[in-house]
């Protein structure tokens, strides 16, 4: 479904329930939908009690909408749920820059998941691999025994890799992977259940003990890839040029690029964009970070996951890519309804399409934040929003909290215990 226009003209000034209503009237969401939506997180208790053990309630967290984005052509209003201020805003201002340029260009691989098996105890570790090897085709077979559905949608084992490892107390190990095409799932549940079955025959073949049988999340094998060009032009403020801008991007990049330290709370930014979306589809958003996390250090040092350049033109070129294990079928994605809600929402039809969302969005709010760092600095930009969720600690509400925070915001100083004092100059008993 999706929408048309994902421009929302002053969503950010409306209250929620005018929000909804906007909503409403371009997504054609129904009563019940927009009841999931208000209440606060739509999962009865007696779904929470199915989801995990010990449950006694549920946690709703905010679920806003970034609007403006265009990738591949395309129209997108997208989910996020987040606690953070500034990320929705930040993401849906990067996303109205871009979309005057083309907009988002995504791509991405197979939904390929791979298993690993390791095994250990192997003397012949060479010429255990390539009896592996030899074993490929019926190996492959065997694999896909489990699940005929899957093969019959075109997925299924692919392929068998093996590498080998060396510890120095378990000295060589033999790691075989088991590439996995998993359609529309995430695919943990498929591949974990292959590598077990396939776990005696690779003893048989190698002579060696499994130790373990179990998917990798660093899923090298399944990336989502998105890249945004921006003129200088569009980037300039009030007090830099769009040149100066796009040089203090590309430098900011090159440092955390060099600089690890630097690079984990550049790649953090970036995922503070994908999370969201990853938590508003019910994927499972600590598998994304770690095989982002793991990929960023995949030359051995921990870099940045982003590339910022210029072109020949001069324009501004960003690119991203990553790991991205998205699902649509199956786990919280099928179980939540505010998760199908979202991928009704964005309009999406594939787990692939949902993960070059995210890429997408994650590339947005690197550029937001390399040009707040490049410009204005991090606080200037976070002094209203942050000073939004003061004068809620406060207990303020109405005029009151909006005079309170209006004057925080003059003052640049943004503190629950200055918001009291303020409060009560006003002749408020916060």
């Amino acid at each position: 479904m999706g929408v048309t226009n994902s421009r929302l003209e002053r969503f950010y000034d409306m209250n929620p329930r005018e929000r909804l209503d906007v909503l409403a009237e371009r997504l054609g969401l129904s009563a019940e939908e927009l009841g999931e939506l208000q209440a606060g997180g739509a999962l009865p208790l007696e779904t929470a009690d199915r989801m995990i053990e010990n449950v006694v309630g549920v946690f709703p967290l905010p679920f806003g909408i970034a609007s403006n984005f265009v990738i591949n052509g395309k129209q997108y209003l997208i989910p996020m749920v987040v606690e953070e201020p500034s990320i929705v805003a930040a993401a849906s201002f990067m996303a109205k820059i871009a979309r005057d340029h083309g907009g988002f260009a995504t791509s991405s691989t197979g939904p390929v998941m791979a298993a690993q098996i390791h095994v250990t105890g192997v003397s012949d570790v060479h010429g255990a691999r390539l009896a592996v090897l030899a074993e490929k085709a019926s190996l492959l077979r065997e694999a896909n025994t489990y699940d005929q559905t899957l093969v019959s949608l075109g997925g299924g084992a692919q392929d068998v890799l093996v590498r080998l490892v060396s510890d120095s107390a378990l000295g060589e190990i033999l790691v075989i992977h088991l590439a996995v095409d998993v359609r529309d799932a995430m695919g943990a549940n498929t591949v974990n259940t292959m590598a077990e079955r396939l776990a005696p025959r690779i003893e048989a073949i190698t002579g060696g003990h499994v130790a373990l049988r179990i998917l990798t999340n660093l899923a090298d094998l399944r990336l989502a890839r998105a890249k945004v060009v921006v003129p200088c032009e569009a980037l300039s403020t009030n007090e830099y040029s769009g040149d100066a801008v796009a040089e203090s991007i590309v430098a900011a990049y090159r440092i955390a690029d060099c600089d690890p330290y630097r690079a984990t709370t550049h790649n953090k930014g970036i995922m503070n964009g994908i999370d969201p979306v990853v938590v508003a589809t019910g994927n499972d958003w600590r598998a994304i970070e770690a095989g982002a996390h793991a990929y960023a250090a995949r030359t051995g040092r921990y870099r940045s996951l982003t590339t910022w350049e210029r072109n020949a033109a001069g324009d501004l070129v960003g690119t991203l890519e990553l790991p991205m294990a998205i699902g649509i079928v199956g786990g919280a994605t099928k179980t939540h309804p505010l998760a199908q809600l979202s991928l009704k929402i964005m309009g999406v039809s594939t787990a692939s399409e949902v993960a070059e969302i995210a890429a997408a969005v994650g590339l947005a709010q690197n550029m937001a934040a390399l040009r707040v760092l490049s410009t204005e600095g991090v606080q200037r930009g976070h002094m209203e929003l942050h000073a939004r969720n003061i004068v809620v600690q406060a207990g303020l509400v109405g005029d009151v909290a909006e005079a309170v925070l209006a004057q925080m915001v003059r003052e640049r100083d943004v503190r629950v215990d200055r918001a009291v004092e303020i409060a009560k100059d006003l002749g408020s008993d916060a």
